[in-house]
């Protein structure tokens, strides 16, 4: 069975916290001058992991409008 949209709610808020949370990771990487390349890839692509994961939860929210 799946998750209640209350429990949808608490996951989007979740996942919303840790790509804020990744996106000053990001920044701060950069800002030192000579950011690990690698480690600054594997965190961007977190990022669009997480940003895929929330656009699927916010499509589950919000009910589908016929035209």
């Amino acid at each position: 069975m799946g998750m209640s949209d209350e429990e949808l709610q608490m996951r989007l808020e979740l996942l919303r916290i840790e790509h804020r949370d990744l996106d000053e990771s990001v920044s701060a990487l950069v800002e030192t001058g000579n950011p690990d390349q690698l480690r600054l890839a594997r965190l961007k692509k977190r990022k669009l992991q997480l940003r895929d994961r929330i656009i699927m939860i916010e499509n589950q929210l919000i009910p589908d409008i016929i035209a």
